[in-house]
């Protein structure tokens, strides 16, 4: 009867297959946007033929849409009811489109042209918008429960890691269709990625693992059941400027939107930048790479099962500052192994640094949408609007300006060392490593300055939730 109680008061709790389904959502996401955060500025310069500084001024021009895309998209959103539901509506309306333009921005038919690339890639980005807007928001109208955002964000990040390691797969997955050569290295005939003849190898795989995303997005829908959202006289007034509003009132989420810009700068040099430290300067084959991007990946399975515990045990904070910690650590192993001639041959050292570092990237970055559902409820508290899309399009705009620095910062890191990837020398090798190690160890540091300012623990949030549910039960 307690339990019947709470859950009135929109205290639910999920069952095992709608936190998967939930979480397929985000899988569906990361198979088809994190292949191209991660590979497109590589698919760009070394197969589609752009040249490096022309592909990053594309990059800070698309992430500029987005910052005028965003607010418009959290604005209909919240405005809107579709018949489908609020959030879950836009799993389809946007993913479709979504799922065509991703697959176009890895088709070679116009080789080098920036017209094709600016086309698709812009509208690819407008329509992810239109599906990771409303899944975010989707998060905090499952439920009010504090544990219970806690599991469903865990399995939420567990599937999206998921969705992280098959994209991480990608060098594997090219070689089942791509040329194979002789490799001058091996003296093997190895299956090649980082060519222009590896096109249509690209293409097959994106069409894949957008098609596959898109039957998770599917399943998403039909597991996630909206019941914490605003009633239709609260949307029908919602506007632009709620946006601006609730980031001048709402310190929390200022915080918050601050770290969401470094972590996710720091995950986009990072990420970027793993491609060419391994082709151009490990020299690595495509099992290589796999693995070692497959480390980036896997503490995930071990560790953010354990969140909740952890959590409980030091504390929000006190996890943040462990885990960013356990990732420069990770960072400043990767950057002495490879300084060192004598250790920079040794794989097995760069993939313990590598682990090292992924753990304390994964655990931090993936808790932080833990977060959001408490900004949206603390902006409830002291507005009495539940504009959760509105939150979550500011938290896009953030996210989008750290990818937007990110995406930024390795075309002209690439270009100032005139990185070229037929002749890499040692300037462009250095270069290289200050992309994996040295920019994203700065950017950790001032994430754990950033995170030191939120003010809201699990004892405030409890009183924020049961003084809103109080309130609306008067």
């Amino acid at each position: 009867m307690a339990q019947n109680t709470n859950e009135a008061k929109g205290f639910y709790k999920l069952s095992w297959l709608q936190r998967i389904g939930f979480g397929a959502g985000d899988m569906a996401q990361n198979l088809i946007y994190q292949t191209v955060s991660i590979w497109l500025l590589f698919f760009y310069t070394n197969v589609f033929g752009i040249d490096p500084a022309k592909a990053a001024l594309m990059f800070l021009i698309v992430r500029l849409v987005d910052v005028l895309w965003d607010p418009v998209v959290g604005t209909i959103v919240d405005k809107g009811n579709p018949k489908w539901g609020k959030y879950r509506s836009w799993l389809i309306l946007g993913g479709i489109p979504l799922v065509g333009l991703a697959i176009l921005c890895f088709w070679s038919r116009f080789n080098g042209s920036l017209v094709y690339a600016y086309i698709t890639y812009v509208g690819m980005s407008m329509c992810y918008t239109l599906v990771n807007v409303p899944y975010g928001a989707l998060n905090s109208s499952l439920t009010r429960d504090t544990d219970e955002i806690t599991v469903l964000t865990s399995t939420r990040m567990f599937m999206a890691n998921l969705g992280g390691l098959t994209v991480k797969s990608l060098p594997l997955v090219i070689a089942l269709f791509a040329p194979k050569v002789l490799n001058p290295a091996t003296g093997k005939t190895e299956a090649v990625y980082d060519t222009p003849e590896s096109a249509s190898a690209w293409f097959i795989t994106m069409t894949i693992f957008a098609l596959a995303g898109l039957v998770l997005l599917i399943f998403c829908f039909s597991q996630c059941k909206e019941r914490v959202v605003m009633d239709e006289k609260e949307s029908a007034n919602v506007k632009v400027s709620d946006l601006w509003m609730e980031f001048v009132r709402n310190k929390p989420l200022r915080v918050l939107a601050f770290f969401f810009i470094t972590a996710f700068a720091m995950m986009s040099v990072s990420n970027a930048a793993d491609s060419y430290f391994m082709t151009s300067s490990i020299h690595a084959n495509a099992f290589m790479t796999t693995a070692f991007m497959w480390l980036g990946t896997i503490p995930a399975f071990i560790f953010m099962p354990m969140v909740p515990a952890i959590k409980k045990a030091i504390g929000k904070k006190g996890m943040f500052y462990l885990f960013l910690g356990t990732a420069v650590v990770g960072m400043a192993l990767m950057y002495i192994f490879v300084s060192i001639p004598a250790l920079k041959s040794s794989f097995l050292l760069l993939c313990i640094a590598q682990f090292i570092k992924s753990t304390g990237i994964i655990v931090a970055t993936g808790y932080m949408w833990a977060l959001v559902p408490e900004v949206v409820a603390y902006g409830e508290y002291t507005t009495g609007k539940r504009i959760a899309g509105i939150v979550n399009a500011l938290t896009g705009i953030f996210f989008k300006a750290g990818m937007a620095l990110g995406g930024v910062v390795p075309g002209i890191v690439l270009a100032i060392v005139k990185y070229d990837a037929k002749n890499v020398t040692p300037l462009a090798e250095q270069g290289i490593l200050w992309m994996v190690c040295v920019i994203p160890a700065v950017l950790l540091f001032l994430a754990m300055y950033i995170i030191s300012k939120y003010e809201l623990s699990d004892e405030k949030m409890d009183e924020i939730n049961k003084a809103i549910e109080a309130r609306s039960n008067e």
